[in-house]
């Protein structure tokens, strides 16, 4: 009861000001862009970006050949947890090209869709996925 007390006191002899307080509106952004953020951020995560921060790897190393030529090289040799900023970031662009071929296989199983629509998102799922497979498997033969 005594605290109560205090702590009306201040209120006897002050008035408490009416405020209207507008409530802000927010607007949530498009699936879309969404979407894109998600997808870019995967893109990065796949490709190693916190590595890179963290180690400061060159972004393309060079070997010397027998003839003593100076050669790029793209993929970082003998070291397993290693790797070239440009290593990946091609690593990480066939892993999304995969997730794409998946999405446009999602899309292709759509009921509105027509049949000949259909059968173009396949071919074209078909391609992508084999290209992300393929590109990625030779990678790791050259290495």
């Amino acid at each position: 009861k005594k605290m109560d007390s205090l702590l009306e006191l201040p209120f006897h002899f002050l008035r408490v000001p009416q405020v209207r307080v507008k409530v802000p509106s927010f607007s949530y952004p498009s699936p879309m862009v969404v979407f894109v953020f998600v997808f870019l951020s995967y893109f990065l995560v796949l490709s190693g970006i916190i590595y890179d921060v963290i180690v400061e790897p060159p972004s393309i190393g060079s070997t010397t050949d027998e003839k003593g030529n100076v050669r790029p090289v793209a993929f970082l040799q003998y070291r397993v947890n290693g790797q070239f900023i440009i290593e990946g970031l091609s690593a990480g662009a066939m892993f999304c090209l995969g997730a794409l071929g998946f999405i446009i296989l999602d899309k292709s199983n759509g009921k509105t869709l027509p049949t000949k629509n259909k059968y173009a998102f396949i071919f074209v799922e078909a391609v992508v996925s084999t290209q992300s497979t393929g590109v990625t498997q030779s990678q790791s033969q050259t290495t």
